[in-house]
């Protein structure tokens, strides 16, 4: 399917934190209640303002997004149930014709995620035994292009 992609705007702000909770719910049983209430109250304060590329399906209603700077995929959610469907592909193919040197961020214990850039050709290279804030969820640095 041909996804359109566009840049959010503050009127998407309430659509990015439910993209992300609907991908989170399906895609991070690995991370506690509490952590991921503490998580959400962040997301909250800091995704409505964040800059983000959006897919949207065939109704031009955004089900994906991904935050994107200077050559780091930043955030990368798909809602649940339209994951495996070609939208995360969609997002990384625009970041891929807009830099010839990506990075990412991605749990490690996100198996899917990891298979999926993967798939697109990143590549593993480091790994911290933490996420960004420190909590137990061990994280890979990965990469893609020269």
């Amino acid at each position: 399917m041909n996804y359109g992609i566009r840049r959010s705007n503050v009127e998407d702000g309430d659509l990015l934190v439910a993209i992300w909770r609907s991908s989170v719910a399906a895609t991070h049983s690995f991370v506690s209640p509490s952590d991921l209430a503490a998580i959400d109250l962040e997301v909250q304060r800091f995704l409505p303002a964040a800059p983000a590329w959006l897919a949207l399906d065939q109704a031009r209603l955004p089900i994906g997004f991904m935050g994107l700077a200077d050559g780091a995929i930043e955030s990368l959610f798909v809602a649940g149930g339209q994951q495996g469907r070609g939208v995360g592909r969609a997002l990384v193919n625009h970041a891929m014709r807009r830099s010839g040197y990506l990075t990412t961020v991605v749990n490690e214990q996100n198996e899917q995620a990891v298979g999926f850039y993967r798939h697109l050709g990143f590549i593993v290279a480091g790994r911290s035994p933490t996420d960004e804030e420190g909590r137990p969820y061990p994280i890979l640095h990965m990469k893609w292009g020269d």
